[in-house]
């Protein structure tokens, strides 16, 4: 009854589309690749953000701190800092604009489902939109990890000649 009568109304038939369990059950079931990723994004994007902060924390307390002997060799670490902390800075931006572009695909996944306009190539453009950025973040993240790993080797080897008599 209450179907006859919203039917009757002016744009019933955006309401005739939509009131298809069917169809909106395909649309979710389209939608939960995206939103796995969305949250596969949001788990990378956490250990970005963490070293993030670890990095801008150990500039921070480098800059503030004293004159003494120890500090001059804090302040040599800043150049690698710097450069961790802008690759990480660029992975969680890239990652997070990945997240947006991702949320944007879902919401277009379930507007496609509903309006009479083809939506698949902007939905595929959005998609690969996603994937350069996802990548473009990954390897910013990859790049701060490296940076990290080849710095910890440089004062291992200045560790080890120190050492020696």
């Amino acid at each position: 009854m209450l179907l006859d009568i919203l039917t009757a109304l002016p744009g019933s038939d955006l309401l005739e589309r939509t009131s298809s369990t069917l169809r909106v059950q395909q649309v979710v079931q389209l939608s939960l690749a995206p939103a796995f990723l969305l949250a596969a994004i949001g788990a990378v994007m956490n250990v970005m953000t963490n070293r993030l902060i670890w990095v801008a924390n150990k500039i921070e307390r480098i800059l503030d701190a004293g004159d003494d002997g120890d500090v001059a060799a804090l302040r040599r670490e800043l150049p690698a800092l710097e450069q961790r902390r802008i690759y990480a800075q660029r992975a969680v931006m890239f990652s997070t604009a990945s997240a947006l572009a991702i949320s944007i695909v879902i919401v277009l996944l379930f507007v496609s489902a509903f309006v009479e306009t083809a939506l698949g190539s902007l939905v595929s453009a959005v998609w690969v939109i996603c994937m350069g950025l996802l990548v473009a973040g990954l390897g910013s993240f990859w790049m701060e990890t490296r940076t990290a790993a080849r710095r910890n080797r440089q004062r291992m080897r200045e560790r080890r000649k120190s050492a020696m008599p």
